[in-house]
This record gives C-alpha cells, sequence and structure tokens, in this order.
C-alpha cells in the first residue's frame, strides 16, 4: 500500500474505501489496546482508544484494554458494550505514565495476552511508558503491533486520522452574532500543548480587538502564568477560567461562542478554528476550516485577525455536514482493520534485520535490552509454562446481537 500521508483527506477516505472492498471482510483479530492514558483520565487519546475500540467491537474483533490503575481502580473492569479494561496494579510516575522499568511489566504483559489469546498489540500516544514496554514484550513473545519506527518502508505506512462524534458535536440551532466574539479554548495547559503561547497571545488579541473576549477551558501547570497574566494586564472581564472541562460538556461550551480553538469538535460544532503548523495538524481539516499560525505569538496574533475577518462567510450547519462526512468512527475502525490486516500477512523481521535501523551505538544498546527480555521471557516459561495459564473464555460482546455492522457507532458510550 502506498504512502498516503501526502494525499488529500477525501482521496484518503477513497482510497481505503476501495482497498477495504479489495480485502473483502478480513479475518477477525484479538486486539490489545495498550496505553498510560485512559478512563477515567479525558482526553483525545483515551477517547480515541474508547471510541476505535467500541466500533471494532461491533465489527466482529475481540479488542482488551490495558492501562494502569487509577487511584482504587484497578484489576479488571468492564465497560460500555462489554469492553473489557485491565488496569494493571501499577501507578503513574509522571504526567500519568508509568515509571519506565524495561523488563518489569513483562510478567503481567505476558499473562494477559496468553490469557487473552492476543493476535495484535496496538499502542498509543508515543509519551506513553507502559505502551513501549508492552510492544517490546509482544514483540519477544512473536506478537505484531502496528507502532510505527523510523527507517521503515513508506509501503508499510500507513495514516488514519482521527475522527469526532459528530452526532454529540452539532452547532447551536441559531446563527450567533459576530457583535461579540468569543475564543474559546479547550485543553490541557501544559507546554506541549502551546499554553505559554496563550500568556502573549490573549494580551495582543484584546488589545487589537475590543469586541474580543476569551473563555479558557482546561487545567494543568500552566494555568497559573495564564491567571498571572490575567491580573498583569487587568483582563478580568474578558477572560473567564472554567477549570478542567468534563468531555461530555465539551460541546455546551463551545456551541454559545462564535470562535474557537479546539480542532475536530470545533469544526463538527460550525466553528472556525485557528490552531498552530505542527505535527500532523495541517492535514487535519481543508484549508477554509482552518486557519493556522506559526508557533509564535505574532503569527498567532496574525491568523486571530485572519479568522475573525473570515467569520461572516462561515456557515455552521455546512461546516458540520462536511465533517460528518469527512470524520466517522466506522470509518476509521474499518481503515485500522486494513491495517491490522496487513500487519498480519507482513513477513516476520527477525532481529538482526531490525538492529541497523537503529544506528551504530542505538542497536547494541537496543540488541542488549532485547536479548534481556528474550532470557526473561524464557525464565518465565520456565517458572510458569504458557500450558499452565488458563484462557479466559470469549464472551459475545453486547455488539454481536446487533442486526447490521453498518449501524453507526457515533452514538454509542456517551457514558463510561
Amino acid at each position: 500500500m502506498e504512502n498516503v500521508t501526502g494525499e488529500g483527506i477525501s482521496d484518503q477516505i477513497e482510497r481505503f474505501q476501495t482497498q477495504l472492498q479489495m480485502d473483502g471482510r478480513g479475518r477477525k483479530h484479538r486486539i490489545l489496546m495498550v496505553s498510560d492514558f485512559f478512563f477515567p483520565n479525558f482526553g483525545g487519546v483515551e477517547s480515541h482508544i474508547y471510541y476505535l475500540s467500541q466500533c471494532l467491537l461491533k465489527l466482529g474483533h475481540k479488542v482488551i484494554v490495558m492501562t494502569h490503575a487509577y487511584g482504587n481502580r484497578s484489576g479488571v473492569r468492564y465497560v460500555t458494550g462489554g469492553l473489557k479494561v485491565y488496569y494493571v496494579p501499577w501507578k503513574p510516575f509522571l504526567m500519568q505514565n508509568t515509571l519506565p522499568t524495561l523488563f518489569l511489566t513483562f510478567p503481567i504483559v505476558r499473562t494477559i495476552l496468553i490469557r487473552e489469546k492476543i493476535s495484535v498489540v496496538h499502542g498509543h500516544q508515543a509519551f506513553s511508558t507502559l505502551c513501549h514496554e508492552a510492544l517490546m514484550h509482544a514483540r519477544t513473545m512473536g506478537k505484531e503491533n502496528t507502532v510505527l519506527r523510523s527507517g521503515i518502508s513508506p509501503e508499510k505506512v500507513f495514516m488514519v486520522p482521527n475522527a469526532v462524534d459528530t452526532a454529540m458535536f452539532t452547532p447551536s440551532p441559531d446563527r450567533l452574532s459576530c457583535d461579540e466574539i468569543v475564543i474559546v479554548v479547550i485543553s490541557r495547559l501544559v507546554y506541549r500543548k502551546g499554553a505559554d503561547l496563550l500568556v502573549e497571545v490573549i494580551p495582543e488579541v484584546c488589545r487589537l480587538f475590543p469586541k474580543v473576549r476569551f473563555i479558557v477551558g482546561g487545567d494543568g501547570p500552566k494555568r497559573v502564568r495564564i491567571e498571572e497574566m490575567r491580573e498583569k494586564f487587568s483582563l478580568q472581564d474578558r477572560v473567564e477560567m472554567l477549570g478542567a472541562v468534563p468531555h461530555a460538556q465539551v460541546r455546551s461550551v463551545l456551541i454559545s461562542e462564535a470562535f474557537c480553538i479546539a480542532i475536530l469538535e470545533a469544526a463538527s460544532c460550525g466553528l472556525l478554528t485557528v490552531s498552530t503548523r505542527v505535527g500532523g495538524v495541517p492535514e487535519v481539516l481543508p484549508d477554509d476550516m482552518v486557519v493556522l499560525a506559526e508557533p509564535a505569538p505574532e503569527d498567532m496574533v496574525r491568523a486571530v485577525r485572519k479568522a475573525i475577518d473570515m467569520l461572516p462567510g462561515i456557515d455552521p450547519q455546512v461546516m458540520h455536514l462536511r465533517m460528518k462526512k469527512l470524520y466517522s468512527w466506522d470509518d476509521v475502525a474499518k481503515r485500522t482493520e486494513i491495517v491490522y490486516d496487513r500487519a498480519m500477512r507482513s513477513p516476520q523481521t527477525d532481529l538482526l534485520e531490525r538492529l541497523p535501523r537503529c544506528g551504530a551505538w542505538a542497536g547494541k544498546l537496543f540488541c542488549l535490552v532485547m536479548i534481556i527480555n528474550y532470557l526473561l521471557w524464557c525464565l518465565l516459561e520456565y517458572l510458569q509454562p504458557t500450558e499452565g495459564i488458563e484462557e479466559v473464555p470469549d464472551i459475545r460482546p453486547v455488539h454481536a446481537r446487533l442486526e447490521s455492522v453498518d449501524d453507526t457507532c457515533e452514538t454509542q458510550g456517551k457514558g463510561i
């Protein structure tokens, strides 16, 4: 399959639909989703894992989620649709990530892989320690994973976009007035989310546009800096701090405003979006639905000015219908299904073939780590043979009782 990173959104959807028809209904997989970030924590990664898992269950696959314990939430839990979650007894170390141990997670990862008869391990979030360790252990045991590593052939790279629950994020039925423009920021207030830019952008925008005010929803270590900025420039009446906003209440914040800095959910509400030109953000929305800026205060101010000028020509209902066509969890699940099918059919590469991609020094270190991991696996097999681990009987998921797998997943799981 060709590299799709340079394609337009519509071309990607059409090509994946064609590929799905060519591949037909693939084999049913037993998938382990692994990440440090999951419910009860709220965020983009958590929502992505949940909605993707629900739609894959509906397509007939077995899906299990593995994450670390959250407070008293430990052990095995079931959430909406029969989705099974292993909250392994590891406590977060920093920013909800578990402490990197390399090898100490192997026994419990191995037990889960064997008990659930997992065939594919899907890691989420590059910052997740648990994700990387589980992928390494799964690879040692011969399981497939969908992590993308540098230096691999472009033919093996798949770009599957995120999606949005368009049934949940809908425009306001009333056309909002542009007499007052409210800029809404819904984000974790941390450095990597660009919270530092707000400290410089907000005072300048408020100076240039007297009819603009800000609503900031979210929490994090950078919240203190934003509050200090608000006091310094006497913007208490023009900058409202909401604190953490539960995902179910995000829409109620968005639809009451005329302008927003949030991407898919904002666009689904029919709102114009401003974002920094970093990572994969430029590929998320068409040019007429988002204004992009370099991650610098002066360019962000320019982008806000441009967005304000574009506001009178925005039709929220038309934008919502476009988002509904472009981004669907059903489509994301089917495209991910193709990736799983291709991964299962791809030839296995041994350790010696993978080492040159790691570099001269990193390759030797990686080789040492994998040798130790392999020896640990042999020790675990000796102390607790695979045959001695009881396999979990498969339970028919709730989705299997649906009459058709083509029913949309969008209304599934409004509360987990």
